[in-house]
């Protein structure tokens, strides 16, 4: 039972960090997690499971959730090609043309997927899992369950995505999506497993504080262009990509090191949900809200990612 409700735990959470700590729905809007869960946490069931019982590490992890984060916003939502998604004309800030594809959007909206929908509720939900931390949650049948739960949400969020928008990417795009999304898992299952990507190089692991530090600032650079306005599309795209590649080569190199532990890895996580919490006060809610609900919201999902990271940090001291 407690393993079940480790994945029904994540599958909660996913969504929760991926909608509501973000700032897209207020408090009012949490029966939407029913609707959510199946999309979100169902992919990050999957790609958990599948990569502890395939005895992956966490860069296999990672290239898994970009997977998930190409495929979602390439063929289920289609925002990588849409030029009017949601109204907001998206592409048009970077728009290549011969790839039908905005440089600042596509950079943006897969490292939201690939870090806080499915990579920073993994971590924390295994760190809470103890010492079931890098063992499978569930049988065969419960991640049948859950794999069908995932195509279920993929098909229902396509279905409500073109159905809003009317919009449907070219064969040669959506084949494009296929191909990536393939070579991506392949790349992720020919990755050296978790026991030698935790065999350790020369030199101390640095203090949990700075790793914090850096996932901050990484954050802080991230959503430069969400905070500033009118930025130019070229600082726009260095920030995004200076971010990204930073504190992936910094998470690789760190965690090579002696004394990488959970303490270090909750850190990696709460930096990035510490961003989401800060960020959601400059953002507005996608549905009908107020200004003191919005303030209310953020408070309310800020604070809960304090206390659940606090939860999560106190786990971790004993998770190595």
């Amino acid at each position: 039972m407690r393993r079940i409700l480790l994945a029904l735990g994540l599958a909660l959470l996913s969504p929760l960090v991926a909608e509501f700590l973000l700032g897209d729905f207020p408090l009012t809007y949490l029966h939407f997690l029913v609707l959510l869960a199946p999309t979100y946490g169902g992919a990050a069931v999957v790609i958990r499971e599948v990569a502890r019982r395939k005895g992956l590490g966490w860069p296999s992890i990672v290239l898994m959730a970009l997977a998930y984060g190409v495929f979602e916003e390439g063929i289920m939502t289609m925002s990588l090609f849409n030029p009017d998604y949601a109204g907001q004309r998206l592409l048009d800030p970077g728009y290549v043309p011969a790839l039908g594809i905005g440089v600042p959007w596509t950079l943006f909206v897969l490292a939201l997927h690939t870090v806080w929908s499915m990579s920073v509720p993994i971590a924390v939900v295994e760190e809470l899992a103890g010492e079931r931390r890098t063992t499978p949650w569930l049988g065969k049948v419960g991640l049948g369950v859950a794999a069908v739960l995932a195509v279920l949400g993929a098909a229902s969020t396509t279905l409500f995505s073109y159905q809003n928008g009317h919009f449907l990417a070219s064969v040669p795009q959506l084949a494009s999506i296929v191909v990536i999304v393939v070579l991506l898992v392949a790349a992720a299952f020919r990755l050296p497993g978790a026991s030698r990507a935790t065999e350790r190089t020369t030199g101390p692991a640095p203090s949990p504080w700075l790793v914090l530090g850096a996932a901050l600032v990484a954050g802080l650079v991230f959503e430069l262009q969400t905070v500033i306005e009118d930025l130019p599309v070229w600082l726009t795209i260095a920030a995004l990509a200076a971010a990204e590649a930073g504190i992936a080569w910094l998470a690789l190199t760190w965690s090579a090191r002696e004394g990488w532990a959970g303490g270090h890895r909750m850190a990696l996580a709460g930096g990035a949900l510490l961003t989401y919490a800060w960020h959601a006060f400059f953002t507005h809610p996608l549905l009908p809200s107020s200004p003191g609900l919005d303030l209310a919201s953020h408070l309310v999902f800020g604070l809960g990612a304090v206390a659940l990271l606090a939860v999560a940090l106190q786990r971790a001291k004993s998770n190595v």
